[in-house]
């Protein structure tokens, strides 16, 4: 049986080297570390999926409404990132790094957080919206290579929030999904930990943020040990 690679870290991506530094300060005390290191991605760009509008969507003007604004407000979430970390959009699920899904949370029950591993980012507010990250071993594209030890991140966006809180939302989310796994203290970044009035764009407290985040050694990207 394989065996979990031993934490390194990667080189930090470019796009992240490439932003301008400042002397705004981070929250990264808040990241809370996971059973294989920092939740950090290595190859690029990270492929994401988001769900289209169904065939059942066009049934009511309402609902197709719901579904067009939802759809909209995650694409333009997905955009605000790509400057800094490449993002690609992709046709199916089961091809994608992130996965975004117009959906309730699914139900679970609350419990302390007890486990280094617990895939679930504990959110104090109203769960309109989560992400869950698993870990798998990615097979090698070459004959004869290691398996890679790789993870793929859910997220589940609620539908039924104005347009400027779905797309909050899925900032939110998709900070957590390329790294941040931990919230921010500070209204004035996208990762604060609760829903405001006006919410904030990716600040430069979340960019150093996920800075720091990717400087970290990770299992993930490295390949398994054989026994």
């Amino acid at each position: 049986m394989e065996q979990l690679p031993p934490p390194r870290a990667h080189p930090l991506p470019p796009t992240l080297t490439h932003q301008p530094s400042n002397q705004a300060g981070d929250y990264f005390d808040q990241v809370q570390s996971t059973l294989v290191g920092a939740l950090v991605w290595s190859n690029f760009p990270i492929t994401v999926y988001i769900q289209p509008m169904e065939a059942s969507d066009q049934a009511h003007a309402f609902q197709q409404k719901r579904a067009r604004d939802w759809y909209i407000a995650v694409q333009q979430a997905v955009q605000e990132w790509h400057p800094i970390l490449p993002l690609t959009r992709v046709e199916q699920p089961q091809n994608a790094d992130i996965v975004i899904w117009r959906s309730t949370p699914p139900l679970r029950l609350e419990k302390p957080r007890t486990e280094i591993g617990d895939r679930r980012l504990p959110i104090p507010r109203a769960r309109s919206a989560e992400t869950r990250y698993e870990f798998y071993a990615k097979p090698a594209t070459t004959l004869g290579q290691p398996a890679k030890l790789a993870h793929r991140m859910t997220i589940y966006i609620r539908p039924d929030q104005a347009a400027i809180y779905l797309q909050a939302a899925a900032r939110h989310e998709l900070g957590h999904a390329l790294g941040i796994w931990g919230h921010s203290p500070n209204q004035t970044d996208a990762l604060y930990f609760s829903q405001v009035r006006h919410p904030a764009k990716v600040s430069a407290r979340d960019i150093n943020t996920l800075k720091r985040v990717y400087e970290q050694p990770t299992r993930l990207g490295w390949a398994m040990l054989e026994p």
